[in-house]
């Protein structure tokens, strides 16, 4: 029998944060159209709860988490490539099957279940991130910066085009700029807009139906929209890996010094991001304002906000790490695949056609029961199965494929 690999409990509790406030984030794209996750007046007049939903997401979850699961995804690269190449194996070869495996899943999340997976992105940008990963953590900081930089040229200069095209068809350019641009804009916020209508169609139809759209997605929508999330990804992995050599993601610093950067890193953040989410409702969700801040201009601040998260989660560790409730969050973190995917599993099946078809039917204010009932299902799995087994399921599948052998994962007694 297999005895688990040595982990590092803190970046434990870290994935497992992760993997739970990304479902946070993202059940406003299961149970509502796609339009929504960046304007929800695109799925119907809000209410004040709905509004305060969207805030609290906005201001504290929307991009954080999963910049901190990239953070720890180039953290687990360099730990994998370090522990292959100790047991004699090339570690970089080991992570670009891991890689090409992980696609896999990823297409198959994505065609199968959900049209939001990471995996597929993880998996290219990963690759793109090798090449550094023998670099000094300055010069990682400095490279991740550079992405970072490029990721908000790229986000700034399409809204920015959006707002010319706006300003074109204002000005009286010819009939078919202002037709485009009205249609463009009603895209994203009528809920009667034959885009939207479709996805309530859609969604609420069969599996099949739902397969045959992701697939159409597959070969348009994704590859164009890989530019707007792949260079943030490789910041934010490289960020991960100075972090790891500099001992922060390990909970090697004292508990005082992950409160001070929490507490600078969090009013750094938050204030500029209760600024944009003012504008946003004093806007009444004006989509080029919902879309430009969710995109492009709450983005530098999503920076110090994800290393606070980290920070504040760190600390918590450091105070509290023979805690029953440590114990489960770091559970779920080693089982975050599994999590992750199995999240996907259980919301389409309550929100789809093809399972309870509630898609459209609940309002925002009450998403977060959903979330939490998930976050609670995780918390008691997990740890239930870590006392059998040694890899969650997906984890086992993962690796097996990735060395080419079916791995035992059965914990030894």
């Amino acid at each position: 029998m297999t005895a688990p690999s040595a982990r590092i409990p803190a970046m434990d509790v870290l994935r497992g944060c992760a993997v739970m406030g990304i479902l946070w984030m993202n059940i406003a794209a299961f149970a509502l159209p796609e339009q929504a996750y960046f304007n929800p007046a695109a799925a119907g007049p809000l209410s004040r709860g709905d509004i305060a939903f969207w805030t609290v997401s906005f201001m504290a979850v929307d991009g954080k988490m999963r910049a901190l699961f990239s953070m720890l995804f180039g953290a687990s690269m360099l730990l994998l490539i370090d522990r292959e190449e100790m047991a004699g194996r090339d570690g970089r070869r080991a992570q670009v099957m891991r890689a090409g495996w992980l696609f896999v899943f990823g297409l198959a999340h994505y065609l199968l279940l959900w049209w939001g997976d990471i995996l597929m992105i993880y998996a290219l940008v990963g690759l793109a991130a090798l090449p550094f990963a023998r670099r000094d953590p300055l010069s990682l900081v400095k490279w991740a910066f550079f992405f970072f930089l490029a990721h908000f040229l790229i986000c700034a200069g399409f809204v920015g085009t959006l707002y010319a095209w706006g300003h074109a068809a204002a000005a009286g350019a010819p009939g078919h700029v202002g037709a485009g641009f009205a249609n463009f804009i009603a895209s994203l916020s009528d809920p009667d807009h034959p885009a939207i209508r479709s996805e309530y169609e859609i969604y609420r139809g069969g599996f099949a139906g739902i397969f045959l759209h992701h697939v159409a997605l597959f070969g348009g929508q994704w590859l164009t929209t890989l530019p707007f999330v792949a260079f943030d990804t490789l910041g934010f992995m490289l960020l991960g890996m100075a972090m790891l050599k500099g001992g922060f993601l390990t909970g090697r610093w004292e508990a005082e010094q992950y409160w001070r950067t929490a507490r600078h890193c969090f009013l750094i953040g938050l204030i500029p991001m209760a600024a944009l989410a003012a504008w946003v409702i004093s806007s009444r969700f004006a989509p080029l304002t919902a879309l430009g801040s969710a995109l492009a201009w709450s983005f530098p601040f999503r920076i110090p906000l994800a290393v606070g998260w980290a920070a504040l989660i760190l600390w918590l560790f450091t105070r509290h790490r023979g805690a029953a409730l440590t114990a489960r969050v770091a559970a779920a973190g080693r089982l975050a695949l599994s999590n992750y995917l199995g999240s996907s599993l259980l919301m389409c099946a309550i929100f789809y056609g093809w399972g309870l078809g509630l898609f459209g039917h609940v309002p925002h204010h009450r998403l977060p029961l959903f979330v939490i009932a998930a976050w609670a299902m995780m918390l008691i799995w997990s740890p239930l199965w870590q006392r059998r087994f040694a890899l969650g399921p997906a984890e086992w599948l993962w690796r097996s494929l990735a060395r080419g052998q079916t791995q035992k994962i059965r914990n030894s007694d």
